[in-house]
């Protein structure tokens, strides 16, 4: 990579990629943005004075490194089999996306001929803190190509975790995720429960957020997204599906019986099917309030 800027092609500007995008120009990056949508990159373009273009092959071939923040690995995968032509000897490239480990190894076996180096390097945090530069970031890859990629990825974050080789990164996502979906189910039954019962959902989340109970859903979801019926936290339920399904697919792979995540991504996927694509993924929620007969509302005025 050349000087202590390198030139960035980010590819795929979407409420993740865009804020991103916009905090690498902030630290003296020079980005050159591209996405699928047509329009997209040259708006980012006007609103930043970042560079735009109309394909990744002309973003990857200007680039000393190169980001990819997509919607699944079938479109990273679309992404550098069509480009592959334009990658060169010592680029980096950058998976960001919540990807296949599987997928992310193979990519990673077709750009290495090419003297290209890879990692990938999924975020945790959602879209407020891909605007303040504060997301979590899983790591897999080379030592000395984190190393090549750490000050790239610590414009965007304020943790980063080396959890291993390519591809790891993707699974420690996956696997965090399966966890929060759990998580988030196991606490809207329990706020159901106690409704029924007579409590104000909003007062149980308070008792949670004070106890053991408490869970990043129980600090950062309930109140915001669900009893407020908002039900917009900016992160997908596809994507939420998506997610478990690798989580669920890494346990078939590795022989791991998971009959809780098993039915946590069953019951994702029936909330898809009840509510349509396109859905907040807190309004996972509503699927248990059907299957009770009852909506969640919080007795007291909330913050």
């Amino acid at each position: 990579m050349s000087g202590e800027r390198p030139r960035i092609a980010f590819i795929g500007l979407g409420r993740m990629g865009e804020p991103m995008a916009e905090c690498l120009l902030r630290a003296g990056y020079h980005v050159t943005g591209q996405d699928a949508v047509p329009g997209r990159a040259a708006a980012f373009a006007v609103r930043t004075g970042a560079e735009a273009v109309a394909t990744p092959a002309d973003a990857i071939a200007a680039a000393d490194a190169i980001i990819t923040m997509l919607p699944s690995s079938k479109e990273v995968a679309q992404v550098i089999e069509q480009s592959l032509h334009a990658f060169q000897d010592g680029q980096l490239l950058l998976e960001m996306s919540s990807g296949a480990p599987a997928t992310t190894r193979h990519l990673g076996t077709l750009v290495s001929p090419r003297g290209v180096a890879m990692i990938d390097a999924p975020v945790s945090g959602g879209v407020s803190r891909a605007k303040d530069g504060t997301l979590a970031i899983m790591a897999g890859g080379e030592d000395q190509d984190l190393d090549r990629a750490t000050p790239i990825l610590q414009a965007m974050s304020t943790t980063i975790h080396r959890v291993g080789g390519l591809g790891a990164g993707q699974a420690m996502k996956a696997l965090n995720n399966m966890v929060s979906a759990a998580g988030f189910l196991a606490g809207i039954e329990a706020l159901l429960i106690g409704q029924r019962f007579g409590l104000d959902p909003a007062r149980m989340v308070d008792v949670l957020n004070a106890s053991t109970g408490m869970t990043n859903s129980s600090q950062k979801k309930f109140k915001q997204f669900v009893l407020s019926r908002r039900f917009d936290s900016g992160f997908g339920l596809d994507l939420m599906l998506k997610d478990l399904g690798i989580a669920v697919d890494l346990a078939r792979q590795t022989e791991t019986a998971v009959p809780l995540s098993s039915h946590t991504r069953e019951l994702a996927a029936a909330a898809v099917a009840q509510l349509g694509h396109g859905r907040d993924h807190t309004e996972f929620a509503r699927l248990s309030e059907l299957l009770a007969g009852t909506e969640l509302k919080a007795r007291e005025n909330l913050p």
